[in-house]
C-alpha cells in the first residue's frame, strides 16, 4: 500500500484567483492608465505645459474644481442631516426615502440633465420666475452645480449612514446629562466619529464630481470660458482633432481622482492601525 505523503499539495485555487483579479484590474483598468499617460507625454514636456496653458483648458479646469468644490461643501452638510434623519428618527415613508437617496446612482446621467431642464429651464415655471430676479439657472454655473449635486448626492449619506448605526449612544447620553445641549453634543461628541467618514464620502462625491459629463452637458449650455467644464471640454477638443489637448486635460483630472483616492485609502488605513493600537 503506497505511503500518504505527509504535506498536502499547495492549493493552487487562491494563486489563480489573485492572478485573474490582478490581471482583470490591469487590463481593464492599469492598462489604459498608462496608454493615457504615455500618448499626452509623447510629445514632450514643453507641448503638455503649451496644452495645459491654453486658457480655454485652464478655464475649463478652473470652472471644474471650483463648482465640484461647491456641491461638495454642500453635499456634505445636506448628506450628513440626511443620514442622521435616516438613522436617528422614524416616520412614514422611511423605506421610500431611503431607496430614493440610491436613485441617483441608477438615473443615467442624461436623464439627470432633462430633469433639471425640465424643472430649471427658462422655459419652465420654476425658471421664469427664477429669472425675474435674475437667477438664472439653466445654462450657467448654478445649473452645473445642481447636476453635481444630485449625481453625488449618495456618497455623504452611505459613507455616514453606517457609522451612525454603529455609533455607542453613551457618549452623548453623558454629555446630555452633563449639560451639554444637542447642538454642543452633536459638535463636540458625534461630529469627530463621524468626520472621517464625512471626509469619505466628500473625497468621493468630489472625485466623482471631475468626470461628471452627461448632466453637465445638458444644464451647461457649454459656453467657452463660461460654462464649460473640463470634461465638455474634453469632448470639444477631441471632435475638434486637438486630441493631445484633450488627452492633457484627461490626465489632471485622472491623477486629481487618484491622488484622492490614494489620500482616502491612506486615512482608512491609518484610522485602522489606531484602532488595533487600541
Amino acid at each position: 500500500m503506497a505511503r500518504l505523503s505527509s504535506t498536502a499539495a499547495p492549493d493552487p485555487g487562491p494563486l489563480l484567483l489573485r492572478g485573474a483579479t490582478l490581471s482583470y484590474l490591469g487590463l481593464m483598468v492599469v492598462l489604459p492608465l498608462i496608454a493615457l499617460a504615455v500618448q499626452a507625454a509623447r510629445p514632450g514636456g514643453p507641448a503638455f505645459l503649451e496644452a495645459l496653458r491654453d486658457p480655454f483648458a485652464l478655464h475649463a479646469l478652473k470652472l471644474t474644481f471650483l463648482t465640484a468644490a461647491a456641491m461638495v461643501v454642500i453635499n456634505s452638510v445636506m448628506g450628513t442631516a440626511a443620514a442622521w434623519v435616516l438613522v436617528r428618527y422614524e416616520f412614514p415613508g422611511k423605506g421610500l426615502v431611503n431607496a430614493l437617496i440610491d436613485l441617483p446612482f441608477a438615473v443615467p446621467t442624461v436623464v439627470t440633465g432633462v430633469m433639471l431642464v425640465v424643472l430649471y429651464g427658462p422655459n419652465s415655471v420654476v425658471g421664469a420666475i427664477l429669472g425675474r430676479f435674475g437667477w438664472a439657472v439653466i445654462y450657467e454655473k448654478p445649473g452645473i452645480i445642481l447636476a453635481l449635486l444630485f449625481v453625488s448626492y449618495p456618497f455623504v449619506v452611505r459613507s455616514v449612514q453606517p457609522v451612525l448605526l454603529e455609533l455607542d449612544r453613551a457618549e452623548e447620553e453623558a454629555a446630555a446629562t452633563l449639560g451639554a445641549g444637542p447642538v454642543r453634543t452633536f459638535l463636540r461628541v458625534t461630529l469627530p466619529a463621524l468626520w472621517p467618514a464625512v471626509v469619505t464620502g466628500s473625497a468621493l462625491s468630489f472625485s466623482r464630481a471631475l468626470g461628471e459629463f452627461g448632466s453637465v452637458v445638458l444644464v451647461a449650455g457649454n459656453k467657452p470660458m463660461q460654462t464649460k467644464t473640463a470634461p465638455l471640454y474634453i469632448f470639444g477638443e477631441i471632435e475638434g482633432g486637438n486630441a493631445h489637448g484633450a488627452m492633457v486635460v484627461s490626465v489632471v483630472l485622472l491623477a486629481s481622482s487618484l491622488g484622492i483616492l490614494i489620500g482616502l485609502n491612506r486615512l482608512q488605513r491609518g484610522k485602522e492601525e489606531v484602532s488595533h493600537g487600541h
